[in-house]
This record gives C-alpha cells, structure tokens and sequence, in this order.
C-alpha cells in the first residue's frame, strides 16, 4: 500500500505560495510534472491571451491557472468525502478500512493530476490562437494527428480518430509525454486512468481504478450500490464519469479557478463567489433508476451556486466579451495571419504543431518577437497595430443577432455613417448557459424531507427558478478599422 494515510492526512512535498488561494501543497509527483518543460511552458502563455491591453492586471499565466484548478479540484473531492463521512458519523460509528483510505487516496490524486494537465496543450494567446483563419486550416490538415501521435499506440485514449484538433487533443497529448516521463509508478498511479478523466478521450480504466472505483463506490453508495439500474452499470464507468466532470463539466474547478482569479487580476468584483461555501455543500448523487452518479448540492447550497453562474454570466458580458476585449481579440488573429505569410514562420508553428520535441518552443513570446520583426519592416500593418496598442474604433453593440441580421446591421453602419463596407467588421462572442436550464448538465439538488428526514434528488429547475433566467447568447461588436488599417486585407467578421 502506498502513503495513502499520510497523504490523507495532509503529508506533502511542497508548499507554493499562490496570490487567489494562498499556500497549495504539492506531491512529489506532481512537482516532477510542473518541472517538466512541456508544463513549463505555460509560465509563457496568458490566461486571457491579451486582455491585458484593458484590464492591465490580466498578465497571469496558464501555469498558475492550473495549479490553481488542481488545488480546487482536489478540494472539491476531498469536501465531498468530508461532507459524506460528517453525515454518516450522525447515524453511526464509520471506520475507514485501509483498502478504502487508499481507493480514496487514489481517485483525488487521479483528479488532481487530471486537472493540473487539463489545459497543458494551450498554444499562444490561449483560445485566440486557434481562431485565427491560418492556424485553423494548420490544424485541419488530415494527417496532423497521426503526426502528432507518431511512434504511439493511441487507440488507447482515441478508438476514433478525430477529425479536427482543438486544444483539448494537445493537452491529452502533453499529458501523455509528461506522465510517461516521470515516476508516476512510484506515486501508484496509471497514466491511462488520469488521461481518461480529460476531454475527448475514451480510455479503458486500469486494473487499479477499477478495484479502487468498486471500494469507493460500495463504501458511498451502500446498499444502493447493487440496486436497480446501478447494479447493471459499470461501475468503474460511472466513477470515472464522476472524476471527469470535476475536471470538466459545469461546475468544475476549471471555471472555478478561473473566475476567481480572472477577476483578482483583472480588479473587478463581478467575478466573485464564495468557494468554501460552494464546496462545503456539494455531495455525491446518485440514482438507482437511470443510472446515475454525479455531482449534487444541497438546499441551502443553492444560493453560492446561484453566484456562482451569475458570476459567470457576469463575467462574460463585462470582461470576455468588453467590447474593447474583443476588438484587440481581432487584431490579433489578423497579425497571427499576416506573420504566418512569411513561409519561414509558417514552417517552424507547423512543426511545432506536428512534434512533441518542438512543442513547447510555441509560446506568446515567439508570435510577440514576429510581430515586433514585421512591424519594424512594415508600418502599415495588423502587426503595428498590436505592437502599438492601436484600437479599433467601436461603433455599435447587438445582442443575439443572427448571422444575417449581423450583415445587415453592418450595412446599415457603412450606409448611415458613410463608411467603405469593407471597413466595418464584427467580433462575436457566444456564451453558452442553456445547460443551466436542461438539468444543469448533471447536476442536481439534494432536497430533504421534514418528516421522514430523508433526501431526495431534484432537478435543479424544479428547487429554484433562479436557473430558467439564463440561456445562450451572443454579444456582437461592431467596429470601424483605423486609419492605419484601411488598405489591409483582412476578414471582416468573426
């Protein structure tokens, strides 16, 4: 047996000292992944790709963002054990045999690791890196992936292979060189069981988590664990479906760390909740008849969970989509376009995007460096104007507009302003929210009966009408390009 005991217990390694969560200790194992240089990396790539140039604070990194969503998903596991071993203890006497200290051990540091990874694969400027038209037709070339994978068994984590690569693929991939290069045996751990708890992967659990997943899930679940349609599920399916929607899923610590800390940097306050509060009311769910295990929170819960999207929501009008945002947004996929024309730049981003030796060489200070090297040749260019700070000036804002409507409301700007069509460009941003309403993608609300004193599950629409206020939307900025920028080609929307 591992040191599941004195790792539960609160045994660690290292301590780093972190500005929005304060001291967060590390394992030795996951030190050696943060020292690898394919993590490394991320000390070089923004969290919020340059949204800096308007909210100044807005220089952390993907490095620290990570660490900060592993720390948050280790807690929110261990919370949920706590919560469930406190309302347990009410009832009767609980002892932890060794076996399950040690499965539980095990799920929280396969989440933690899955959530230190899960954003390893970010490329320059984060999410507009691969928006801008030329790096997508890079990532579409058919064989990319095969490339990416080469001298690798992957149909391990893809029995499919996929068709378009985002993001998510390349983290899977870091992941993958970055596990297999430390002593992640030593620590107890597999590497398929953490790869399978990340997006758009399909593994088969290891041997281990499937022991560890069975203990864990008798221990919770009792004599629920062989009842109706659970006792049919896999079981070690449904936890790694658990496992997964802690990295990833609407509640997640992803979106946790980053709206705390976004907001930190950026100084505003709309980005605020209260975590402890939050993860102090989540709790394992289950139901017998579907079959499900989730996430559930409890009645007096809803209230940081409702601040917890409004936050969010908030966060996505007043900062992401901060029509100033968006528009250096557009310069900025314009200049990532314009160095890729030089065949030189195009052919060192298209090995970096093809080998795993390379990978880590594609930071934002490379595209920086090429942008400043095309300014100084060319004044008259999308790559001045990122260098220079030269904004885009905003004329109007719609939201919810169709794709027709917003060519429409284009036209009439150039009509009724006497601007060139071709001058006047759009940005828009889609924030997604009707999971919120549709059962809030999983999960759902403990409700507790006065009179019998048990708990029943509830969909999260049916307790509170606070979550049918929100849907999807699209904000939409129109812009007329500067002076400087009228004689360059360029898409007008996106």
């Amino acid at each position: 047996m591992r040191s599941a005991v004195n790792d539960l217990l609160g045994a660690y390694d290292k301590l780093i000292m972190d500005p929005v969560h304060g001291g967060i200790p590390l394992y030795r194992h996951e030190i050696q992944v943060i020292d690898h240089p394919l993590f490394q990396r991320l000390r070089n790539i923004c969290q919020n790709d340059i949204l800096s140039l308007v909210f100044p604070g807005a220089t952390h990194s993907r490095f620290l963002h990570s660490i900060g969503v592993m720390h948050v998903g280790g807690r929110m596991f261990r919370a949920m054990i706590d919560a469930y071993l406190r309302e347990r203890q009410l009832s009767e006497q609980v002892d932890l045999s060794l076996s399950q200290l040690d499965a539980i051990d095990y799920l929280a540091k396969t989440i933690r690791l899955g959530c230190l990874l899960h954003d390893s694969g970010h490329s320059s400027f984060s999410h507009q890196f691969t928006q801008a038209r030329r790096i997508h037709e890079l990532m579409s070339r058919p064989d990319r992936f095969d490339d990416l994978w080469q001298g690798v068994d992957y149909s391990r984590f893809y029995p499919e292979r996929p068709t378009e690569l985002e993001h998510e693929h390349y983290s899977v991939r870091v992941a993958y060189d970055v596990l297999e290069s430390i002593d992640l045996q030593a620590a107890g751990l597999c590497t398929q069981d953490i790869l399978g708890i990340m997006e758009t992967t399909r593994v088969t659990p290891s041997e281990a988590f499937c022991r560890h997943a069975r203990t864990f899930w008798d221990f919770i679940a009792g004599a629920d664990a062989e009842s109706g349609a659970l006792s049919e599920a896999s079981t070690p399916a449904l936890v790694m479906d658990l496992l997964s929607s802690v990295v990833s899923g609407e509640i997640d610590a992803d979106r946790a760390d980053y709206m705390l800390r976004d907001g930190f940097h950026s100084s505003v306050t709309i980005g605020g909740f209260n975590l402890d509060h939050l993860l102090s009311n989540l709790r394992f769910g289950w139901d017998v008849e579907q079959p499900w295990l989730g996430l559930a929170i409890t009645q007096k819960g809803l209230g940081a969970l409702e601040d917890f999207v409004y936050s969010r929501h908030q966060m996505y009008r007043k900062v992401y989509a901060h029509k100033t945002a968006l528009g250096f947004d557009w310069v900025l996929r314009e200049a990532i376009n314009e160095v890729l024309e030089d065949p030189e730049t195009f052919d060192w981003v298209d090995t970096c995007l093809s080998d795993m030796q390379y990978f880590a060489e594609l930071t934002d200070s490379f595209f920086w460096e090429a942008f400043r090297k095309l300014a100084r040749k060319k004044p008259q260019s999308y790559s001045k104007c990122i260098v220079d700070r030269v904004k885009l000036d905003h004329l109007d804002t719609r939201e919810d507009l169709s794709p027709e409507g917003i060519e429409d409301h284009s036209a009439y700007l150039a009509d009724a302003m006497e601007l060139r069509p071709e001058n006047v460009v759009t940005c828009s941003m889609r924030a997604r929210f009707s999971n919120i309403q549709d059962n809030f993608s999983g999960i759902k609300v403990l409700v507790r009966d006065p009179v019998r004193r048990t708990r029943t599950l509830r969909r999260i629409t049916e307790v509170s009408a606070f979550f049918t206020k929100f849907g999807d939307g699209t904000i939409t900025h129109f812009y007329h390009r500067p002076a400087i920028m009228h004689d360059l080609p360029a898409d007008r929307g996106h």
